[in-house]
């Protein structure tokens, strides 16, 4: 009833997974390869999160 409102929860995850996309690029840029890889992989779980809803 209110999904136009508060989203439905693939969006929001979606929108997690977008931002820890970002985050990871930003920290590429920056030279930090370890947060990369840690932002890569927090992104990677939550696409597997979005994969499994779907099904």
């Amino acid at each position: 009833m209110f999904a136009w409102l508060f989203g439905t929860p693939e969006a929001r995850l979606r929108k997690q997974y977008d931002a820890k996309l970002e985050q990871a690029m930003l920290a590429q840029r920056r030279g930090d390869m370890k947060s990369f890889a840690f932002l890569s992989q927090e992104a990677e779980s939550i696409w597997q999160k979005i994969e499994h809803s779907k099904q």
